[in-house]
């Protein structure tokens, strides 16, 4: 970088892209042209033109005959010009009429979405930790060494590798280092990776569970088989000649409840048997309300499973940060996947995570949400009992959301009430695997995080308003 182009950035404004054509004179052919992008509107009212020198050069003319155009411009209406404030597009109401003028479409109404969310799987955006997070990202680019501006490495940043191998260790019981640790989007991104060509299907997977997912594997050629559910999570003595296992064993989604003991350990068991491999989704390991922490079953057997997490759940989903926990025979398998460079994940953000992480912003953030979103479900619970006592709520432990248990056949109209209500929300069916063979069960899905505070308790009153009668 010269010093002669330095000074000229510091003096040039906005790039403007301007065809002179060649009839007449390069001063008419340039009022043509301003005139033409006025009146289409791809000079927008307000827009700052260039200084007259930096157009000049731009297009090759002289000085002066950009000075004589903005000049004529202004006086015909086009432009304006105040000391201090450079040449600007006259503000009008819309582009000026001509032949050629666009004229505004007008935009389609909007639909009006539901006045209460009580959708499964998001955090309440009001309660975004703005300032702490600001506070580590500032620190994390103050700090951050020269080679952070370059390609990313497809492991993920060390500083949050180095920050999650602690964090797991303490908070979930995870075994590992950071070598063993791979950054990625989330964990539709973990299963993308996975899928890859690191692990082949077929993949049991439990009965009731994200139905995006089971789009996502089977795009990528995977079958998934359900394994049947009860009260104590998934009935691993069922599972068949798969070869892996996709789980959610700290809070069984969407029904709750986390996986007993004994067949933690047996499923561990059987993928030393068959080589099989646990996947693990820990996708609120960190909301538990009325039970001790149970820890991730990758403790039992690192090497045999795949723990994955995100802060989709703690932080937000905006952010885009998960990561895998991996045996160490899929290390360079999922980085070879992954490629050579990092193409999904922010650097920076990784950095300001390991910050957040590290100086405790994230343990304070999560026990402050933790206290209020057990808050939320007191409230809820409360409420059904003084208006539904006959609805039976599950799943309520730990996580996010609770399972409303309906009358048989009373799904369907119930969500349709909810709708009619202004409530947004999910019937159990439509996380039911389409081969699952249990009992159907009717119910709910309500999650209790997403409302902003003030408005939780409208939400909970619309929701109760739209259940079947005892």
């Amino acid at each position: 970088m010269t010093e002669s182009w330095v000074n000229s950035a510091e003096r040039i404004g906005a790039d403007l892209h301007l065809e002179l054509s060649a009839a007449g004179g390069r001063r008419a052919s340039l009022i043509r042209a301003l005139r033409e992008a006025v009146r289409s509107g791809r000079l927008a009212p307000g827009t700052r033109l260039p200084p007259y020198r930096s157009l000049a050069a731009d297009l090759g003319v002289a000085r002066n005959t950009v000075a004589d155009a903005y000049a004529e411009l202004v006086a015909e209406g086009w432009l304006t010009a105040r000391q201090g404030s450079g040449t600007r597009v006259a503000d009008r109401a819309a582009p000026l009429g001509g032949a050629h003028a666009r004229v505004p479409k007008k935009a389609p109404p909007r639909a009006r979405g539901p006045r209460h969310d009580l959708r499964q799987g998001t955090p309440d955006a009001s309660s975004f930790p703005r300032a702490a997070w600001l506070a580590s990202y500032r620190r994390a680019l103050q700090q951050a060494p020269n080679e952070v501006f370059g390609p990313g490495d497809p492991a993920g940043r060390i500083e949050l590798r180095r920050a999650l191998a602690a964090y797991l260790a303490r908070a979930r019981g995870v075994r590992t280092e950071p070598d063993r640790i791979v950054i990625c989007s989330g964990f539709a991104h973990a299963l993308r990776l996975l899928f890859a060509g690191v692990l082949k299907g077929p993949l049991a997977v439990e009965s009731y569970g994200l139905g995006f997912h089971r789009e996502l594997l089977a795009a990528a050629s995977v079958r998934t088989v359900p394994l049947p559910l009860d009260e104590d999570g998934a009935r691993v003595s069922e599972l068949g000649r798969e070869r892996a296992v996709l789980l959610t064993p700290a809070h069984q989604f969407p029904t709750g409840g986390p996986l007993h003991p004994a067949r933690r350990a047996a499923v561990v068991d059987w993928a030393r048997a068959r080589g099989g491999v646990i996947l693990e989704d820990d996708y609120d390991g960190e909301f538990r309300y009325d039970r001790k922490p149970v820890g991730a079953v990758q403790g039992l057997d690192p090497e045999r499973v795949i723990h994955i997490g995100s802060v989709s759940k703690s932080l937000s989903p905006a952010l885009r940060l998960g990561w895998m926990v991996l045996p160490e025979r899929y290390v360079d398998a999922v980085l070879a996947v992954k490629g050579e460079r990092e193409a999904w994940v922010s650097v920076l953000d990784q950095l300001a995570l390991a910050d957040f992480v590290v100086s405790g912003s994230y343990d304070r953030h999560v026990r402050r949400m933790r206290q209020r979103y057990r808050g939320r479900r007191d409230r809820l619970v409360a409420a059904l009992a003084e208006r539904a006592p006959h609805i039976e709520v599950t799943g309520i432990a730990a996580g996010l959301h609770a399972v409303l248990r309906l009358p048989p056949g009373t799904e369907r109209s119930a969500v349709k009430a909810a709708t009619w209500q202004g409530v947004a929300l999910d019937g159990l069916a439509e996380f039911r695997h389409p081969e699952a063979t249990m009992a159907v069960t009717d119910g709910l899905v309500v999650g209790y995080a997403t409302p902003a505070e003030h408005a939780y308790g409208a939400a909970v009153e619309a929701l109760c308003g739209a259940l079947p009668p005892g």
